[in-house]
Order: C-alpha cells, then sequence, then structure tokens
C-alpha cells in the first residue's frame, strides 16, 4: 500500500507540479520523510477537487489567503468549509479525503502536512503539550476532524513565504525547508489552548477562568492585580496562584501573549503603521513594542509589514 508521505528509507526534496499555466500553479513539495506542503495559487472560472489519498496519520494545516475551499469528510459525509483569512488545524487517522476549491477571481491556499511518525520525534512526558495532544489525537480512529480555526496572522504569512520560496535555493534544501516548517508548526501549534481540569479544584477553575475571561476583554488596559482580584470575588495571593496554575502563566504574560497576538494580526493591515498598531494594543511606546515582539517570534514587526 503506497504512502502519502515518502518511504521510510526516502529522505529527498522532491518537487511536483501537479499543474501549471503561466502564473498559476499546484505545488506539491516533499520535504523530508512525513513532511509535505501544497502551495495553490489559481484564478478558478469554475471549482477544482484536489483528492489527498491520505493511507497515514497526519496532522495537517490549511491556510486560505484568498478565496474558498471546503474539506470532504469521505467516512463521516461531513463538510468543513473553508474561508479567506483564515487557518485550520485538522487530524486525520484512516482515509482518502477531497478539497474542493470554489470559483474565485483569485484563490492561494497552503497546506502543510504533518506525519504521526514526523511529529512522534519530539513528544514529550507532558501529555498535555500541544504535541502530544496532536499525536495521540490521530493514534485514535479519526476519520478527519476539525481541532483548531483562527484568523491567520502576519507571522504565520511571513513564515509560509519563507517555505515556499526555500525551493529557489540550490543547497540544502530539505533541512532549510524542514527548519523553516517547523518555525511554522510551533507558531500554529502554540495556539492550542489544553488544560487538565482533574489538576484543579473548583475554586481555581472558577476565578482563573473568570480572571481570564475580564482580561480578554481589557487586554489593552487590563485592571490592577488588586482590581482584578476584587472583580473575580478573591485576593491578590489567591489571583495570582490559580492563575498561573491552570493557565500556566502569569496574568502579565498572558496580558502580553493577548496584545502580540492581536498586533500580529493588525500587521496584516498595510494602512497601519507599526507605531500605530503599538498604541492600538496598549504599548506607549514603539521600541518596546518592536523589543517584545521579537523576543516572543524571533522577527521585528517592521520585517513582516515589509515582507506582506
Amino acid at each position: 500500500m503506497d504512502s502519502f508521505f515518502f518511504n521510510i528509507t526516502e529522505r529527498r526534496y522532491q518537487l511536483s507540479e501537479l499543474y501549471k499555466k503561466k502564473d498559476e500553479h499546484v505545488t506539491r513539495v516533499d520535504i523530508s520523510n512525513g513532511l509535505v506542503f501544497f502551495d495553490i495559487s489559481l484564478t478558478l472560472v469554475k471549482e477544482k477537487i484536489i483528492e489527498v489519498k491520505n493511507l497515514d496519520r497526519m496532522n495537517f494545516i490549511v491556510g486560505v489567503s484568498k478565496g474558498k475551499a471546503e474539506i470532504h469528510d469521505k467516512i463521516e459525509n461531513k463538510t468543513y468549509k473553508l474561508r479567506e483569512n483564515k487557518t485550520y488545524l485538522f487530524g486525520s487517522s484512516r482515509q482518502d479525503f477531497k478539497i474542493t476549491l470554489e470559483a474565485s477571481q483569485k484563490t492561494e491556499v497552503f497546506i502543510l502536512f504533518v506525519a504521526d511518525f514526523f511529529i512522534k520525534r519530539y513528544l514529550s512526558n507532558n501529555a498535555f503539550e500541544p504535541i502530544n495532544f496532536l499525536y495521540q489525537k490521530i493514534q485514535e480512529e479519526v476519520s478527519l476532524e476539525l481541532l483548531s480555526e483562527t484568523s491567520t496572522d502576519a507571522l504565520s504569512l511571513y513564515l509560509i513565504d519563507k517555505i515556499i520560496h526555500t525551493q529557489v535555493n540550490e543547497k540544502m534544501k530539505s533541512i532549510i525547508c524542514e527548519h523553516r516548517a517547523i518555525e511554522y508548526m510551533i507558531h500554529r501549534f502554540s495556539l492550542l489552548e489544553l488544560l487538565n481540569l482533574d489538576e484543579f479544584s473548583a475554586q481555581e477553575i472558577e476565578i482563573s477562568s473568570k480572571a481570564k475571561e475580564i482580561i480578554l476583554q481589557n487586554y489593552k488596559t487590563p485592571p490592577t492585580i488588586k482590581e482584578l482580584a476584587h472583580l473575580c470575588a478573591t485576593n491578590d495571593f489567591k489571583l495570582k496562584s490559580y492563575f498561573k496554575k491552570v493557565h500556566k502563566t502569569t496574568i502579565y504574560a498572558y496580558v502580553q501573549k493577548l496584545r502580540l497576538e492581536k498586533a500580529n494580526l493588525l500587521l496584516r493591515e498595510k494602512l497601519l503603521s507599526v507605531g500605530e498598531i503599538a498604541q492600538e494594543v496598549g504599548y506607549k511606546h514603539q521600541g518596546h513594542f518592536s523589543s517584545i515582539f521579537f523576543k516572543t517570534y524571533g522577527v521585528y514587526p517592521k520585517d513582516l509589514k515589509i515582507s506582506l
């Protein structure tokens, strides 16, 4: 039985043009054993179907930059509608499925397929880390399951562009492209939030969840710890302790995370400057914002704007 991915002994970087006409293309690139991407750029007067022969357990990330698409689960007879400027994370363990690209003036879709044996290399002892969760999910009999749906951020687009344009390099294409694909996976997988509710008391969950909800609504100008504790009907010590225990981060770090995630989305807006984006998410000084952004993502916000 053929594999969607390389044979276990085959590791060469391979580029296959599934369709090519002027500026339009459907390209498949086998980066290395267990790692494949599709780069799709088309102008469609009618829908186009791409069949994926999935005879392996896999996770895959679908980023739709332009146009619309659907993925049809043949076993469960269920269709997932994919929309522009959205990124989707799926798991599948036992089927062939089809991707339907709807008629559109411009369709741009990027899909990264990751085999379970590739993910297995990076498992940890923490069952509630995203990588462990994703691996275990596809060890089950999952026909096709949507695990996450988020808006596509500027960093994702930047990393996709780096992956696609690896092919112009003549030397070490496989290792360079694999490194870039892993960067993309880390970013997308880190957006999954997983909690083991059995670890916590009802009070810990109630207080930390309420605090999180309040911060989500007010991350630009968040309340002080004392104000937040009052709103959650608790004291400072319990609030900070419970929040860190349940959400595995401090309240300050969580506020920073929300601000940077929002900035990452705003960086797609060409009319906004980096300084305006910094102000919009709650930073008074552009330099401070840029420094924190670089420490978190390894790239400066101005570089993301230049690349888009």
